[in-house]
């Protein structure tokens, strides 16, 4: 399998289905290997199962994301193997409950903000030197419309969209002349996935965008190339 990608390195987080499966997959359709990271084994084994018949190159890692140690052995293993990391996609996330401000649960919101934000602190600070260490190193932060736009009772879920954002563009302006590397945030919009269907349990999930749609502008967007600050925003 050639394509633009072709020799380069990417990292998936979420990548056991929905867009970062989608992603994961389109990535490798175009050359990369893929570091499919997800906490279930299983789900992250059909991913790179569908890769390998495709004709791609995969690695799983399993792993949870809230055990900072287990994001910095990954870091030392993908420098050891690899040296460099050329593609970061930050796509892990957890929804939480909807609910009103007022009545948001601390331990929850504490899990959530552990994940969404915390974690994603984490995945770069782990990665930084290695995607510094790439000709053409790409970091992009799948976000939410709601991190811009508040919405009753998605205080919780916005607000840690709303900070990842923050954290990743500052990111992005600290390393923006020092390095070749350039970040990005992609908002995905209404799509097909268990954690819309969560969301919107009423909705007809045929009415929406599949998970590949996003996945495609994600690789149209690294082709075509983008320069720090760079917000994707997918109809």
């Amino acid at each position: 399998m050639s394509g633009f990608l072709e020799g380069r390195l990417a990292l998936v987080t979420g990548a056991s289905r929905g867009i970062g499966a989608a992603t994961a997959e389109a990535l490798a359709r175009e050359g990369a290997h893929v570091v499919l990271t997800a906490r279930t084994a299983e789900d992250l084994e059909q991913v790179e199962e569908r890769i390998f018949a495709a004709g791609g190159h995969a690695t799983i890692a399993p792993l949870d994301l809230t055990d900072g140690t287990s994001i910095a052995r990954l870091a030392a293993a993908v420098r050891e193997r690899w040296e460099k990391l050329d593609v970061l996609v930050l796509n892990a996330a957890m929804l939480g409950t909807l609910t009103p401000v007022h009545q948001i649960d601390g331990k929850e919101f504490n899990k959530l903000l552990t994940l969404n934000l915390l974690a994603q602190q984490a995945m770069i600070a782990g990665f930084d030197a290695l995607l510094r260490a790439s000709d053409a190193g790409r970091l992009l932060a799948v976000t939410s419309s709601v991190g811009r736009t508040p919405r009753a009772y998605w205080g919780a879920y916005g607000a840690s969209k709303a900070a990842l954002e923050t954290l990743v563009s500052s990111y992005g302006e600290e390393v923006r002349n020092l390095t070749a590397t350039r970040v990005a945030i992609v908002d995905p919009g209404a799509t097909a996935t268990t954690m819309r269907a969560r969301a919107f349990p009423g909705e007809d999930p045929t009415t929406l965008k599949p998970p590949s749609a996003v996945a495609e502008a994600i690789v149209d967007l690294l082709r075509a190339g983008f320069e720090t600050g760079h917000r994707l925003e997918i109809a």
